[in-house]
């Protein structure tokens, strides 16, 4: 990935003789050049070209560079450092400092049947994002909740709302399944909150032994209660865990709630796959971008040998992707850990941030956040400009 960071001249080493070493003027323009040239899925155009604000500063040896960023990306950013570090012959720290905002306006429109359309829940929440699939059992409700946990490791801040009002887990994977939510003022419910992620779920407010047997009209009217009815935070991202398949549910979403994006969760098998596809279709009929696909169970990884064994096929969510002309966000192996992790209520990217399972969860992170942005807001680089001629 770094193979063609820097331009020529700033393939030049800190030190230009045996006895001479750049100044910080010189140092500051190798860095700016980097930047500019660096290239990646999630920085097409460099790093400068979607960067708001920026600064360099020099303490001791140390070079200290400030970005501030419309979307996550520290991690992959302090590979950068890393490199610039040995290329430069001094430590180099990047900090990112995120101005997350929503990229996409909504107006308050009345809909024929009077009920309201496009406000975000109190004003609080910058970007909504659908985790949805096509069947159940491909491990949907595990990547929200660690997609979560990676996008916090990022620096934003993120809340999940469980959608799946016939069978919630989210509460069970924070490990909070026995609280349950309170209220200032009688009117709003207050989130409850796990290991930085705020949550809201019907599982906090029916017994878990009992069965929710509801309508699809009841059901969708709960999901606008528990998203409408809830004392959001600022949020920059609010994570949806959507119940499988395509009912009434995703249409109240995508009719009712003004939806930044969707990200599809599948296996390689084949029959999760023709669930997936259509998913994405649903989401492209109700106008709702999807951002990509996240591989879920990618392949196995022998504890012994370290054989990769792809059990559910191979690279079908790839193909997938590149079938219906979206990206894809990761793979992730089919790991007893993650398994464990989900029951217990746990999160490896918490207890173990630098492991293998953490980084890619914070990889994933880093593309939804990444793709959002370039996808769908308007400052894009990525934006067509329309001119005219007078």
């Amino acid at each position: 990935m770094f193979g063609k960071i820097f331009s020529k001249k700033t393939s030049t080493p800190a030190v230009k003789s045996s006895n001479e070493t750049l100044s910080f003027n010189e140092i500051e323009q190798l860095i700016k050049d980097s930047l500019t040239h660096y290239n990646s899925d999630n920085f097409p155009q460099g790093v400068l070209l979607v960067c708001q604000q920026f600064s360099i500063s020099q303490k001791n040896n140390k070079i200290i560079i400030n970005l501030t960023m419309p979307f996550v990306c520290q991690g992959e950013l302090d590979v950068l450092a890393q490199t610039l570090s040995e290329s430069l012959a001094c430590t180099v720290s990047i900090n990112v400092e995120l101005a997350i905002k929503p990229v996409r306006q909504f107006s308050l429109d009345k809909t024929k049947e009077g009920s309201t359309q496009g406000s975000l829940p109190q004003g609080k929440v910058a970007n909504i994002i659908a985790i949805a699939s096509g069947k159940g059992g491909v491990g949907k409700s595990t990547t929200t909740v660690n997609l979560a946990y990676a996008l916090i490791a990022e620096g934003a801040r993120v809340g999940i709302l469980d959608a799946d009002i016939y069978g919630p887990s989210i509460p069970s994977m924070l490990g909070i399944k026995d609280d349950k939510p309170s209220s200032s003022d009688g009117k709003m419910m207050t989130p409850l909150y796990a290991n930085g992620v705020y949550a809201m779920s019907i599982g906090f407010l029916v017994n878990e032994a009992d069965a929710t047997v509801w309508r699809g009209p009841m059901a969708s009217s709960a999901f606008n209660q528990l998203l409408n009815e809830t004392d959001w935070p600022e949020l920059d991202y609010l994570l949806i865990d959507m119940p499988p398949g395509t009912g009434d549910i995703q249409l109240t979403l995508a009719q009712k709630v003004p939806v930044a994006a969707a990200v599809i969760v599948t296996t390689p098998q084949d029959i999760a796959l023709i669930d997936a596809v259509k998913g994405i279709a649903m989401f492209d009929k109700v106008k709702v971008p999807v951002l990509g696909v996240v591989e879920n169970m990618s392949y196995h990884l022998c504890e012994n040998c370290g054989h990769k064994s792809h059990i559910f096929g191979d690279e079908g969510g790839k193909q997938m992707a590149e079938d219906q002309e979206t990206h894809l966000l990761g793979q992730l192996p089919l790991d007893i850990a993650i398994r464990q992790d989900a029951d217990f209520g746990e999160s490896d990217i918490i207890e173990n941030s630098a492991g293998e399972i953490a980084n890619h969860y914070r990889k994933i992170a880093r593309n939804v956040s990444a793709q959002l942005f370039l996808q769908c807001d308007s400052a894009s680089p990525l934006t067509a400009i329309i001119t005219t001629r007078t």
